[in-house]
């Protein structure tokens, strides 16, 4: 994967390069995207940092109050994440932006170790098709079951449950891609809407098991 790089960045010394999760350690809220942009998180190696996306997606946190400001620009920012934890399907940039199922296998293990690290996991959003259907996949890897799953679509919710850990709610959103906000098919409202949602679904649970309030 890494030795195939996009046309526009064939000089760059940073393609290749995995991007680990980023955020709270003992988040309620679990965001899980496509995969590093190749621009973007591959260039300054944090989760939708540095492109249009991390533009769009980090403003909506500050506005729910999931991130202590609304601008990205690389690890040396001071943005900080608070109730929530910012990981993706793939953990490098894929050439076009369309990861094989290899590639994606190969990155799933990663997911699934957050999953089960999340001790007092209660919300995950999935960001874009391919990103909703891996936190399905984590989820039920991690002992997870649904009774009911929702198809994908932007505010569907399918309700998550296990043996020995908290409800999880899942809900899927449009990814905050430069296709779907210049096209109109993402906006900051519906995007807004997603994480008031979240902050919702938090507040009516229970303190944080570090006994932090909501």
């Amino acid at each position: 994967m890494a030795a195939e790089k996009k046309r526009a960045h064939l000089g760059e010394t940073y393609w290749g390069k995995p991007v680990p999760a980023f955020g709270d350690p003992a988040a309620r809220l679990l965001l899980v995207g496509l995969a590093p942009g190749a621009h973007g998180s591959n260039r300054t190696g944090r989760m939708f940092t540095g492109d249009a996306s991390g533009e769009w997606l980090y403003r909506a946190l500050f506005r729910a109050g999931f991130a202590n400001q609304p601008n990205q620009r690389d690890k040396q920012d001071g943005l900080v994440l608070r109730d929530a934890l910012i990981s993706a399907a793939l953990r490098c940039a894929p050439p076009g932006n369309k990861p094989t199922p290899a590639q994606l296998r190969r990155c799933f293990s990663h997911l699934v170790e957050e999953v089960v690290a999340l001790r007092d996991l209660r919300v995950v959003v999935g960001l874009g098709a391919i990103g909703t259907k891996a936190a399905v996949a984590a989820l039920y890897e991690a002992g997870y079951a649904c009774a009911k799953r929702e198809p994908f679509g932007h505010g569907a919710e399918s309700a998550f449950r296990h043996s020995a850990k908290p409800a999880v709610m899942l809900l899927s959103s449009y990814h905050p891609s430069r296709q779907n906000t210049n096209t109109g098919v993402l906006t900051e409202p519906m995007l807004d809407a997603i994480f008031a949602r979240c902050r919702l679904l938090l507040t009516a649970g229970t303190e944080r098991q570090d006994g932090q309030p909501a």
